[in-house]
């Protein structure tokens, strides 16, 4: 596969941290709005003024969020791969380092799992397995022994 096509564009990466800034500053925005209520707490001397100000700190963070929020998840997974573009061969391109990423962190977890090492050690092992009969007590042995496991007798 080309090594291309495993990257994230920079145009993704730019749209992404741009998402990622603004819902920064949202938060922010939103937050503050808390700490002035607090601040003047009891005190109604232009209280209009400041209404309108926390009002519109308040819902103009929400809305930084939000659109924060969307265009982060545009830059991580594209527009085929959040939905915006149907097109599912897009798609998949779109989100193919992040599926591969998180195969990669599956694959992670499950070698840390004693249960699925024993597994994969029983899958590992030979396709087939020859046994050798003995001819005189009819006993299934390893195709190396010289001797029977049973009776000893020579194989």
């Amino acid at each position: 596969m080309d090594k291309r096509k495993k990257q994230i564009s920079p145009e993704r990466k730019g749209i992404y941290y741009t998402g990622m800034i603004l819902s920064g500053i949202g938060l922010l925005m939103f937050l503050s709005t808390f700490v002035t209520f607090l601040a003047n707490f009891g005190d109604f001397s232009n209280f209009e003024a400041r209404a309108k100000s926390e009002g519109f700190r308040a819902f103009g963070g929400i809305a930084l969020i939000m659109i924060g929020g969307v265009l982060a998840k545009i830059g991580s997974h594209g527009l085929a791969g959040t939905g915006i573009v149907l097109d599912p061969e897009k798609a998949r391109q779109d989100v193919e380092p992040w599926s591969r990423m998180s195969g990669g962190i599956v694959q992670d977890a499950l070698s840390e799992v004693d249960l699925v090492n024993k597994l994969e050690d029983r899958l590992d092992g030979p396709d087939h397995v020859v046994k050798v009969r003995c001819r005189e007590c009819k006993s299934l042995n390893e195709e190396t022994a010289k001797f029977c496991n049973q009776c000893g007798s020579a194989l």
